[in-house]
């Protein structure tokens, strides 16, 4: 998997422009019971964009979590297979493409930022049990690679450089959330991070995700020894008290800041929050 692959952008974003209501603690997920049919209409709206790679809707589901709304486990596992069904379907309807299974942080089953802090109550030991179940369960349910995405904490990557490597014939990415053009969120260099996975032949790419575009070119040269992958934001920033975001990036620039990144090195290039399938229109018109 080395030659360029475009990503897709942000689920939940065009979720919220198709009138879904995410006003939830699992968030894009909760269409997993909701409203299946719209998750897969994004996944076919980004592949008509151009995305090369459907991400699942698996970022914020857990078995926890499904318990907590009330689910049985088997009945939250069987939801987190179909977040890969549903793309599976997305692919093969348009008749091209990868599926990538999301495993999202720690922080997004606790559903209070702190996938952008890293600031858990779990150590090492507690984030690896805590991943394995729903990592093999994602590992086993037909998708063609593990997104680990939006890390923001050394432990949490060492957890899961652990479940990795007891996965070998399982392919994925690992990509951070940064907080300026050298560390992780918690705080960690991203280059210390970056080699955790430096031998694990099973991880195809490492890189960044849902972080401000302006931080990307930093970023991209503290990763060695694996093709690069990144995914950031829109540069918009989180109001939290209003609950609303602020500040616009275009789609024509976003398009533009991608085919600088792609020149400096990264094989893989998407769009997280708040990009849509006009950006990665405009991603695909310019790598």
């Amino acid at each position: 998997m080395s030659s360029t692959l475009i990503l897709d952008g942000g689920l939940a974003t065009h979720l919220e422009a198709l009138g879904c209501d995410l006003s939830d603690d699992l968030w894009s997920a909760k269409l997993l019971i909701e409203d299946p049919g719209a998750i897969r209409q994004v996944h076919l709206d980004y592949f008509a964009a151009g995305a090369d790679v459907a991400t699942t809707a698996s970022y914020q589901a857990s078995i926890p979590g499904f318990v907590r709304r009330g689910l049985t486990s088997r009945e939250a596992a069987d939801l987190i297979r179909l977040s890969v069904k549903l793309a599976v379907q997305a692919r093969d309807t348009a008749g091209h493409g990868l599926v990538a299974a999301s495993v999202g942080p720690y922080g997004a089953y606790l559903a209070d930022g702190s996938e952008y802090t890293g600031d858990y109550d779990l150590d090492e030991a507690g984030l690896t049990a805590w991943h394995r179940d729903r990592l093999e369960i994602l590992a086993n349910a037909g998708a063609d690679l593990l997104a680990c995405e939006t890390i923001p904490s050394l432990a949490e990557a060492r957890a899961l450089a652990t479940l990795l490597g007891e996965l070998p014939s399982v392919r994925a990415w690992v990509s951070f959330s940064c907080r300026d053009d050298e560390h992780i969120s918690d705080g960690t260099p991203l280059r210390e991070c970056a080699a955790l996975f430096a031998e694990l032949p099973q991880v195809i790419a490492v890189g960044v995700n849902c972080t401000a575009p302006r931080h990307i070119p930093g970023l991209i040269g503290r990763i060695e020894g694996k093709p690069v992958v990144v995914y950031p934001n829109s540069g918009e920033t989180w109001d939290a008290a209003g609950h609303r975001w602020l500040g616009l990036t275009d789609p024509v620039e976003y398009g533009e800041a991608a085919a600088r990144w792609h020149a400096l090195g990264a094989v893989y290039v998407g769009g997280c929050c708040r990009t849509t399938p006009e950006h990665i229109r405009q991603i695909r018109a310019r790598v």
